[in-house]
């Protein structure tokens, strides 16, 4: 397979955020976990031998979201032959085998039945998708396969179940959403809140935030919900009737390219008395870079503060200039996450020990524990949050580039 490392604001604008489910026909409805899933002494270890460990993950590498799926892979790649140079983990190399689903439910549920039942992977890492990660669980659950750092935010990858090996790497988006929120309502005296969203899974909990402020602040009025489809492009009727619903704060749950649009079309209308907020998957370089200043003012949350303050930063340096001499491409938010998300594994892997199963493994993830030099952010999992990052941060677009204007967690 080849893959294409390429990180353009067109491969990661077409369709909905690639960290999230599409709200299309594909979409299964949440699949439950396997409530009498045997215990690991009950079954035997599979991707494990006494030189390797074999870990698998469905992306999407070749569909709308390919500028996001091919950077997290590069960078996981890149730490895993560091990890590798150095001898391995435990005396073990670690090799790391990802399906292409082109962001189709039927091939992720395909590619995950073909690595866990046919290829035997200890654990499935950086899978992309929510609907994807769903509807492949019961065929993690029922071999033991952990779920690890799911390429989404949406709030299914957290919820508990019979079977709790599942880590992921930050607060969802509800959450992450609802602290921006109110920390732009509190500072600003808001009183009119609204949203755009894609109706996906996304979007929802954009809305759902929304929604919950609105109903538990009596000085703030959830005036209006702006429901748009993933291919949208033009928002000038949507914008205009925003601006007369006098909003002063939209929560703007878009693709990529819907969302500088949106901004940029406020902007173009000279309205300059809103604000506007992305969810974490808007916090990307591309955003903040976009043509003619089209997103000059955006918020968006995220669980680390944007690399190029941290440019001068010797891990934060070091890891830029090694990343564009490995892969030719500019680090993205694709290629942080997925070079954490493999340190990640590894601290956890190595806590596991020489006697490594999904038990051991979970009792070594849940020990991890370290401030990552390259974002400058804390992670931490515990027996009581199998969430890694532990930090959120308000960022805002100035002069074409992200500056962090409040640490909010």
């Amino acid at each position: 397979m080849k893959w294409t490392f390429k990180t353009t604001l067109l491969a990661l604008s077409v369709g909905t955020i690639g960290l999230v489910g599409c709200s299309n026909s594909e979409t299964p409805a949440a699949a439950g976990t396997d409530t009498e899933t045997a215990s690991t002494s009950d079954m035997p270890v599979q991707g494990v031998t006494d030189t390797e460990i074999l870990l698998g993950g469905a992306n999407d590498l070749s569909g709308p979201f390919a500028g996001f799926g091919n950077p997290a892979v590069a960078g996981a790649n890149m730490y895993f032959d560091e990890v590798n140079a150095a001898g391995g983990v435990n005396g073990r190399m670690i090799r790391y085998v990802v399906e292409d689903h082109s962001y189709q439910v039927p091939k992720a549920v395909q590619a995950a039945n073909k690595l866990v039942s046919r290829d035997k992977v200890f654990g499935m890492l950086m899978s992309l998708g929510t609907p994807h990660n769903l509807a492949s669980f019961p065929i993690m659950d029922r071999a033991n396969v952990p779920n690890i750092m799911p390429i989404t935010f949406a709030k299914p990858m957290q919820e508990e179940g019979a079977f709790n090996r599942r880590y992921t790497m930050g607060s969802t988006y509800y959450d992450s959403m609802k602290m921006g929120m109110e920390y732009l309502i509190a500072e600003n005296d808001i009183k009119n809140l609204c949203v755009m969203y894609i109706p996906s899974d996304y979007g929802e909990e954009t809305n759902e935030a929304a929604k919950d402020i609105s109903d538990n602040n009596p000085n703030v009025t959830l005036v209006q919900a702006s429901s748009h489809r993933p291919d949208e492009t033009d928002f000038a009727g949507a914008i205009a009737k925003l601006k007369e619903a006098n909003c002063e704060l939209i929560g703007l749950s878009l693709t990529i390219r819907g969302a500088i649009t949106a901004v940029g079309t406020a902007n173009a209308m000279g309205w300059t008395d809103v604000k506007f907020i992305a969810p974490a998957t808007g916090f990307h370089p591309a955003v903040a870079e976009a043509p003619g200043g089209a997103s000059e003012g955006l918020y968006a949350v995220s669980y680390y503060n944007d690399l190029a303050l941290r440019a001068n930063e010797p891990e934060t340096k070091a890891f830029i200039e090694k990343y564009k001499k490995v892969t030719g491409e500019d680090v993205s938010a694709g290629a942080i996450l997925g070079y954490t998300s493999a340190r990640i594994t590894v601290e956890g892997l190595k806590a596991a020990g020489k006697d490594l199963n999904a038990d051991t493994f979970n009792t070594g993830m849940e020990t991890v524990s370290f401030v990552d030099g390259i974002t400058g952010s804390t992670i931490a999992i515990t027996p009581e949050s199998h969430v890694a990052f532990n930090d959120v941060y308000l960022s805002q677009v100035q002069s074409g580039a992200w500056k962090t204007v409040k640490q909010l967690k």
